[in-house]
This record gives structure tokens, sequence and C-alpha cells, in this order.
């Protein structure tokens, strides 16, 4: 696979990479499409297993290398990844106090954002869009870093992250295209709205890559914010979303710790 990869430049690299991501999330948004309907217990394991791969790839493909980049520029290494992080997570707060989205489940009196008269479908979307954001800036700095040649960076690890948030990516889709079929929306307009919340990580992705290439002395910085913006939406949404009802709390907590086991051993063995 890693061979495959090194053909081409990074920035194609981060759009193969992201729009396999893409896929997953329609995977996901697929499953309207079986007969009967997810219940929300699975549901609240798969996001559940989806935060724990997020924790897990912040650290193990975003942080850590950050930090070892960090000290081989000559930078100071806590400085930059402190910056780097609470600068990820500010960027993602501000995303989160002013665009429209609604979170699966809640009325619609409880979106966020500023007000707005979208239509429900479209603020649940964009409300899976919000996780996405970080994660295709996550794949395109990873491979961007690649690219630049340090020795903390490789193409397995790049490969890894992709495939960890591809991983997590099946349950957000699923949290889309549920909870629209249960109001009545159609299959395939479920379906769609499902995997379009999935569409801004190619975009993303390619916007990273590329700009990580252009400044590369600020690539610590950009592997912390990428970091902190996916903790931020673990801590405010993730964890939140999966333990509403106090009943799965329990094995929620558990699929977590195994979407976390699951994230460091592909990064570990691939990276």
């Amino acid at each position: 696979m890693a061979d495959f990869f090194l053909q081409f430049n990074p920035v194609m690299q981060a759009l193969l990479a992201t729009l396999f991501t893409w896929g997953v999330t329609a995977a996901g948004a697929a499953l309207v499409f079986m007969p009967g309907m997810v219940k929300p217990k699975l549901l609240d394991c798969m996001l559940g297993f989806a935060a724990g791969v997020m924790i897990a790839a912040s650290f193990w493909s975003l942080l850590a290398p950050g930090i070892e980049m960090a000290e081989s520029l000559g930078h100071v290494p806590w400085r930059t990844a402190t910056i780097g992080f609470l600068g990820g997570g500010v960027f993602m707060r501000l995303i989160d106090k002013f665009l429209p989205h609604l979170h699966p489940g809640f009325a619609m009196g409880q979106s966020e954002g500023v007000k707005t008269s979208w239509q429900r479908s479209t603020l649940l979307v964009l409300a899976i869009t919000l996780h996405n954001i970080p994660e295709g800036l996550a794949v395109g700095v990873a491979f961007g870093a690649v690219a630049a040649g340090l020795p903390s960076a490789t193409i397995g690890g790049a490969i890894a992250l992709a495939i960890g948030i591809g991983i997590q990516n099946f349950p957000e889709g699923t949290a889309v295209s549920m909870p629209l079929r249960r109001e009545g929306m159609g299959k395939w307009k479920s379906f769609m709205y499902g995997q379009a919340s999935g569409v801004v990580e190619p975009i993303a992705g390619v916007i990273g890559a590329a700009f990580v290439l252009k400044m590369q002395n600020i690539l610590p910085y950009a592997l912390c914010f990428a970091a902190g913006a996916m903790i931020f939406v673990v801590v405010e949404e993730l964890i939140p979303e999966s333990q509403r009802n106090e009943k799965n709390i329990d094995i929620v907590t558990m699929t977590t710790l195994a979407g976390f086991a699951v994230m460091m051993i592909l990064d570990v063995a691939l990276g």
C-alpha cells in the first residue's frame, strides 16, 4: 500500500486518502438501505469507538510527531505543541459557535450556532461536517509531513491515520442518515445527506497538504493544531452524544477504549 501512495505527490496522496475516508462515511450512511434500523445502543457504541480512535490518532499520529519535528527544527517543543494544540481547539470553538448545526437526537430548538431557518436535515449534516474538518486536515497535514522528509513522519503512519479516520467515519455517516430515516425521510435522500457530511474531508485534506508543503517551518504547529481540533470534537460532541443514555455508559466506555487500542495498533504497526 505504501508503494502505491509513494508514486503520487503529497497533495494527490492526501486527496486519495481522504476520498477513502469520505467513502467510508458513505458506507456508514448506506445502512439506511439495510432491513430494520440501527438500534440506539449500537449507534452509541459506534460513536464511542469513533471517539477512542480520534483520541489515539490525536496523540500517536499528530501530537507526538509534531513535538519531534519541533525539536528537530530548533523550536521549543512544549511551546510549539501548546500553541498549536490550543489553537486547534479555539478554531473549532469558533466554528462551533457560529456555524448553524444540530446534533442527532436533539430538537430543533436545541440547534447551535447562528440562528437560521435552515431545515433540520441540513443542520444535522453540518453537525457531522464539524467533525470532519479537523479529520481531513489531519490526514492532509500527515502526508505533507512525509514530504518534508523528517524522520518522525512516515508514509505508513500517514496511511494508518487515514485508515483510522476512515474507521471512525462509518458511525458518523450512520449518525446522520439513520435519524433522518426515523423521521420519515426516504432511504435514498437520507443516504445522500449522510454521505454529504464527509465531502469536506477531501477539501480539507488537500488544503492541509498544500499548506504545509508551502510553509514547512510551521508543520509542527499544523500537526498539533489538527490534534487540538480533533480533541475538541471528541470532548464537546462525540463523548456526550455517545453517553446520553446512562444505561449504556459502561459499554460505550469499553468501546471507546477499544477504538483507542485499534488506532494505537494501526499507528505503531504501520508507522
